[in-house]
């Protein structure tokens, strides 16, 4: 009896809810090798790495070797099963090498994006507290007073209870044609496979700077449901990496002109496991100005990826150079000073397709930037538009981006009440309280025109997320071309106005993507 006793240690006399304390403070590579000393301890683990998890951290080292260390020491520092990377750096930085030491440090069946960013938001690895962070590139002296060097990095690492995770590839051909039904038909065979439905929970998307990803937003906001959330950055340049890569494209002559991150529901998820929800919010920076015109004669430019058009308005039959439209325009806002960004959004009526089905017909808008005007045609970036189509001037308005800002923070109040969500009772390193539905976390995508020198003051974008939910993780990105599967509903100036059209790919916007919990019902 006294050998027996002997042979006990006394580590296995601790409780089961204390270990599981103790296992919690672990670095993430530590409470795996825990894991591994004894099935009673594998159990406990497991149960605490099947929390949802979203860990993210940012550095402003100019170092690149260092900025990497320093963030990924930082969202390891306690435990979590990666499902996915995404990896943000400054232009200074070497892509190639970015993305060589970032997948170096997790295992190659993990999803690994990285991207050059228009800035970077998020909680500095050493000082704890949230940073804005926007980049200089070559010829933007809008930013001169920003007093970066562009360097820094951001790593967010998440896992996502009850849901798949894969990468699939836009493929174009040495044509530049984009391979869109490839892509389409990838997501469908992808999400039906883990969860039955054609239509998955959430699509990430991060768009190549050279590539039109408006024709893409169109058709996947036609093929799949209205519950598949898609959002992402629309223009940057990014690299990934993962084993569980779908091509589309079996062209050896073909490229990457964007890659999705998809989400499906898992339909052989373990007993006990809740179910993972994403929200999406988005705050406007943009106001309509003057009448409603029409196109009359367009003539597109792709070489320089621009159109040139003649309009006439509502109601009047004479057709309107582009110095007079933004004459016009400009008395209104009192005069070309008072609007250093102007945009058409311009509603389009197309025939859609996947492959060989049925064409249907849907509406959209689209924003073009205003590139100039003259005594014959109105200039505007970007191709797609055509000869009856109806557009509106929208300008920037740092006014109502601050007042969208203050909206959305209401709306993310109403669902911190709807999930019955209480700061006060987190369980895990993440915030997340399992004996109810939580938020564990938050992505943002903002406009890279936004931001300090937008408001006047750092950190506005983030506020409406930071306010009401103190403690959870979130992080975010500055974009050249946010993009939110959204209707016009945060477009509209009048209660009484109506717009069926939707819209995926805004300017002067911020999205945000934010990830709650429900834990399973006790089974019985």
């Amino acid at each position: 009896m006294e050998k027996q006793r002997q042979k006990t240690c006394p580590v296995d006399m601790i409780g089961e809810d204390l270990l599981y304390n103790i296992f919690s403070k672990l670095p993430a590579l530590s409470c795996a090798s825990a894991s591994c000393v004894s099935r009673s301890w594998n159990l406990i683990i497991t149960r605490l790495l099947s929390l949802p998890n979203l860990s993210s951290s940012l550095s402003r080292n100019p170092n690149l070797k260092v900025a990497v260390n320093d963030v990924v020491e930082k969202v390891l520092a306690s435990p979590i099963r990666p499902q996915f990377v995404i990896a943000s750096i400054g232009p200074a930085f070497d892509l190639d090498e970015a993305h060589r030491l970032i997948t170096g440090r997790f295992g190659s069946q993990i999803p690994v994006i990285t991207s050059i960013s228009q800035g970077i938001f998020g909680q500095d690895a050493t000082t704890n507290e949230f940073e804005e962070v926007q980049w200089e590139f070559e010829d933007d002296e809008a930013h001169d007073d920003l007093g970066n060097e562009n360097q820094g990095a951001l790593l967010t690492v998440g896992f996502l209870p009850g849901l798949t995770v894969d990468l699939i590839p836009l493929s174009k051909t040495r044509g530049n044609q984009l391979m869109i039904d490839d892509l389409v038909l990838s997501i469908r065979d992808r999400s039906s496979s883990h969860s039955g439905s054609a239509s998955p929970m959430g699509i990430l998307l991060f768009s190549d700077e050279g590539t039109d990803i408006k024709p893409v937003l169109e058709k996947l906001d036609y093929a799949f449901s209205t519950e598949t959330v898609i959002v992402g950055d629309g223009g940057s340049q990014f690299l990934y990496r993962g084993e569980t890569v779908i091509n589309p494209s079996n062209n050896k002559a073909s490229s990457t002109a964007a890659v999705a991150l998809l989400f499906s529901r898992d339909r052989g998820k373990p007993p006990g496991v809740g179910e993972t929800q994403f929200h999406v919010m988005l705050s406007t920076g943009i106001s309509r100005i003057g009448p409603t015109y029409k196109a009359v004669s367009v003539k597109e430019r792709p070489k320089d990826y621009s159109t040139w058009l003649t309009a006439k308005r509502d109601a009047v039959r004479e057709n309107l150079d582009g110095q007079t439209i933004l004459d016009q325009i400009y008395d209104e806002l009192g005069g070309p000073n008072h609007c250093p960004a102007l945009y058409v959004g311009v509603t389009k009526r197309r025939k859609c397709s996947i492959g060989l089905e049925k064409p249907s017909w849907i509406s959209m808008h689209e924003f073009h930037e205003v590139l100039r005007g003259d005594e014959e045609y109105l200039y505007v970036h970007g191709v797609g538009i055509r000869s009856g189509d109806s557009f509106r001037f929208y300008h920037a308005n740092s006014e109502l981006a601050r007042a969208s800002c203050n909206t959305t923070a209401n709306s993310f109040r109403h669902l911190k009440q709807d999930l019955n969500y209480q700061g006060d009772h987190h369980t895990n390193s993440n915030g997340v309280d399992m004996n109810k539905k939580s938020v564990f976390g938050g992505i943002m995508f903002a406009c890279c025109g936004r931001g300090k020198l937008f408001f006047g003051e750092p950190n506005v974008d983030g506020s409406p997320f930071l306010e009401n939910f103190p403690g959870v993780t979130f992080s975010g990105t500055y974009c050249a071309g946010e993009i939110a599967r959204a209707d016009l509903s945060s477009y509209k100036q009048d209660s009484q106005e109506h717009i069926d059209a939707r819209c995926c790919l805004h300017v002067f916007s911020t999205v945000y993507l934010v990830m709650s919990y429900t834990p399973a019902l006790p089974q019985h």
